[in-house]
């Protein structure tokens, strides 16, 4: 059990299961086989116990230890009786029965969805034409136990003995049934494992309001399974994937990322830049990637409740995301997969020998595809979940994206916007947004927060200004309200960020869309953050002594809506070294999660505090080989 869960193998088929033995309360012989079940979660499928040990005080023995133990009915109906290895029935009920491989196989799935360790025994009673009479099997059982105790064999050697006896007396017949129980239980757990990949590749979960595909769990084989782990009826909610316990909805990608990182040749006249037009000696690493799975897994370290909505394809990259994402314990009930003709998304990102990125390619193609019916696959989630905040990034086309942001206000949860690239960014602010049906000022904005590098800032201010977003009455009235002109003053913006980025625009883009988006934070690496937020009337931060330098401006006119600017350069927690730096990808991601797992708290800091530990997150993940860096889970406490 112990080498096969190291090596990701997730049920054992083997005969039979050792047990207490006969005497066990005074010798304490008890199989090791019974603790490792309780610590090593795997799924055992065996013919229950060998019928001299002492059956009752085993399956006592596996509740204590947490292990679920159930006995498939192979045909016969209601409860059902333990089996004794060699016979079908040891006198000892079943603590629960099931019909076929496809419940246990949901019971393993929903017990991924808890932190449990222990295992789960499955009984699979030998064929009923090999099974010996129960009444006669106890008669040679008997026999060989008092040839047993006359011989002196005791412990380790007492089994084998009593083995070998048993085969003697029933002149081999042991050894038929022995050989048919095996095969039959190879068969089952063969089966088993099947179904839970199934399950584990997302063929198989419900999809609300969707056509449901004949392989498809019912919905009592759902609830049947989560309530054979003894759950309550608030843990059965939980313990199935479709669990309702969420804070944070993620829609965004969900894909393969293939780092390659520049490895310079020990020639002085080659610089630290890969060559074009040709090959290049690198260092390429997979893992697991896209925004959103990134965002969705630091929030899970961080012990928010995501859960991801995305597209995959039925292809080898989505079913080794779909396993990697089980593995971390994340959800996948929002993932869904697409037939023939897509293929699962891929990011391929080219670093110099200091690991700064020289060139990425990214194939989201799947989430371009709108021939899906948003309303019947994803508007469920918000209806189902009530979730606090939606995280949605730039990769689903403006379409989708603006069914996502309309779903998330209509449920009153708060949005995220991550814009993922200078040309995506722009689909925040699509040209045919202009009239009042589009994206609308404050307090009726569907973008609370955002989370743009300098690039995609100037790309959405673009986009919003060639939308005329700018010119429409909504936007004059929260800016005549914020108290500066469009554009700032220069003086002030100079005053809480500095000459390099005010002549650059950076926190003028930043204002003239905060109508838009109420706070702003835009990521610039080794040079920081650079916080845009507008306070509503009341906001701590108007009356408070260490945030008056950096608020921008007070609203003078009496309005409900707008109380003032607060904007403020925050720089980098740390400088980190070249030789430091493992990868880029997923850095900014990071830092998105570790500020919206702040904010799901049930005491959630201010954003401004936050700041900070986002950055401490994100420099985390710089060290790291993977997207998103585990040693943030030292920033819970923090949070």
């Amino acid at each position: 059990m112990v080498l096969a869960h190291l090596a990701g193998i997730k049920v054992f088929a083997t005969g039979g299961l050792g047990g207490v033995h006969s005497g066990g309360e005074s010798s304490l012989d008890v199989s090791a086989d019974l603790t490792e079940l309780g610590r090593t979660r795997m799924a055992v499928v065996s013919s229950g116990c060998k019928s001299f040990l002492d059956i009752p005080r085993t399956l006592e023995y596996l509740e204590t230890q947490g292990v679920c133990v159930a006995t498939f009915s192979d045909g016969r109906d209601g409860e059902v009786e333990f089996p004794a290895f060699w016979t079908r029935d040891s006198g000892s009920r079943s603590p629960l029965t099931i019909e076929n491989e496809k419940e246990a196989a949901a019971m393993m799935y929903a017990q991924q969805a808890l932190p449990l360790t222990s295992g789960l025994l499955f009984a699979n009673p030998i064929p009923a034409q090999y099974s010996i009479a129960k009444n006669e099997m106890n008669t040679v059982i008997a026999q060989a136990l008092h040839d047993a105790r006359e011989s002196g064999s005791a412990g380790s050697e007492n089994t084998p003995f009593v083995l070998k006896r048993i085969r003697e007396i029933t002149n081999g017949d042991s050894v038929t049934a022995n050989r048919a129980l095996v095969e039959t239980n190879v068969a089952r757990g063969t089966k088993l494992a099947v179904h839970l990949s199934n399950l584990e590749q997302g063929r198989q979960y419900w999809t609300t309001g969707a056509r449901k595909r004949s392989s498809q769990l019912t919905d009592a084989s759902a609830v049947k399974a989560a309530r054979s782990l003894n759950a309550s009826s608030d843990t059965i909610r939980t313990a199935f994937p479709s669990t309702n316990a969420v804070d944070v909805i993620v829609a965004g990608s969900l894909a393969i990322d293939l780092s390659c990182d520049y490895i310079r040749p020990l020639t002085a006249s080659l610089s630290s830049q890969p060559q074009l037009h040709t090959s290049n000696p690198a260092s390429i690493t997979q893992t697991l990637g896209g925004v959103g799975q990134n965002v969705a897994t630091a929030l899970h370290y961080l012990r928010s409740l995501p859960r991801l909505c995305s597209s995959i394809a039925d292809d080898l990259a989505g079913s080794t995301a779909l396993n990697l994402l089980a593995e971390r314990g994340l959800q996948t009930v929002g993932i869904q997969t697409r037939g023939p003709g897509s293929h699962t998304a891929q990011y391929v990102a080219v670093n110099d020998a200091q690991k700064h990125m020289v060139l990425a390619m990214a194939d989201m193609n799947i989430l371009e595809d709108t021939s899906g019916d948003f309303d019947s696959l994803w508007k469920p989630h918000f209806d189902a979940c009530k979730p606090k905040w939606l995280v949605v990034d730039a990769n689903w086309h403006s379409n989708t994206l603006r069914k996502w942001l309309d779903a998330a206000k209509t449920s009153g949860a708060k949005v995220a916007f991550e814009p993922v690239s200078a040309a995506k960014s722009r689909r925040a602010f699509p040209a045919k947004l202009r009239s009042n049906a589009g994206l609308a000022a404050v307090p009726n904005h569907l973008i609370s927060l955002a989370t743009p590098n300098a690039l995609e800032l100037s790309s959405m201010h673009d986009a919003a200004s060639d939308a005329g977003l700018f010119d429409r009455e909504d936007w004059w009235r929260v800016i005549d309200s914020i108290g500066l002109s469009s554009s700032g003053s220069r003086d002030k913006l100079v005053s809480v960020t500095n000459n390099s980025l005010v002549d650059q625009g950076v926190p003028q883009q930043s204002l003239r869309l905060l109508p838009f988006i109420p706070c702003i934070l835009t990521t610039m690496g080794e040079h920081g953050v650079l916080m845009t937020q507008m306070l509503r009337p009341g906001d701590d931060l108007l009356i408070s002594p260490d945030a008056a330098p950096y608020v921008l401006s007070r609203s003078t006119d009496g309005n409900d809506i707008v109380g003032g600017v607060y904007m403020r350069l925050f720089p980098p927690v740390e400088t980190v070294s070249r030789d430091e730096i493992v990868s880029v990808n997923g850095v900014g991601d990071t830092f998105l999660g570790v500020l919206i797992a702040g904010l799901t708290k049930e005491k959630p800091k201010n954003i401004v505090d936050l700041v900070d530990i986002a950055q401490r997150g994100s420099v985390m993940t710089l060290k790291s080989k993977e997207a998103v860096s585990p040693q943030i889970l030292k920033l819970q406490s923090s949070l």
